[in-house]
């Protein structure tokens, strides 16, 4: 059974602090503090990378059960945003799927049922269950 790393280091304090992420992988490494995930600032954050496993896992969970269905996807492109509340102290609360898929001989109908049941099916969205995951998907 596959099992993949993710490493991050934080120095000092929550606001004056600064910390790096990096992928076990090594196909990333990035800067994270205070003002990049709860301002505008400068650096990743651990919702963009959170936003980067749920867009990636339901554009490959998309692509297969196309696949599974009988249908050549020629692409799948997803983004998404993944919203940090600060109502009652931080909490993420949802994830939003938007979607753009390339797919020849589909009809709308079948091709927004196959969304859905890829945005279940997905392990990043089973990972996320606690949250309100919602999609919008175009079929071009």
């Amino acid at each position: 059974m596959p099992q993949r790393s993710a490493n991050a280091v934080w120095n000092g304090t929550l606001a004056r602090g600064d910390g790096e992420m990096a992928f076990g992988g090594g196909a990333f490494e990035g800067e994270f503090s205070f003002a990049s995930r709860f301002e505008d600032g400068e650096g990743t954050n651990p919702e963009e990378l959170l936003g980067a496993a749920h867009a990636g896992c339901f554009s490959m969970a998309f692509a297969n059960e196309l696949d599974d269905a009988g249908y050549d996807p020629i692409s799948v492109e997803t983004e998404a945003t993944i919203t940090l509340s600060m109502d009652d102290g931080p909490e993420i609360t949802d994830s939003h799927l938007e979607t753009t898929a390339e797919v020849e001989g589909i009809d709308e109908e079948t091709f927004q049922e196959i969304a859905q049941t890829a945005k279940t099916g997905c392990p990043v969205s089973q990972a996320l269950a606690g949250l309100e995951i919602t999609l919008d998907a175009t079929l071009v």
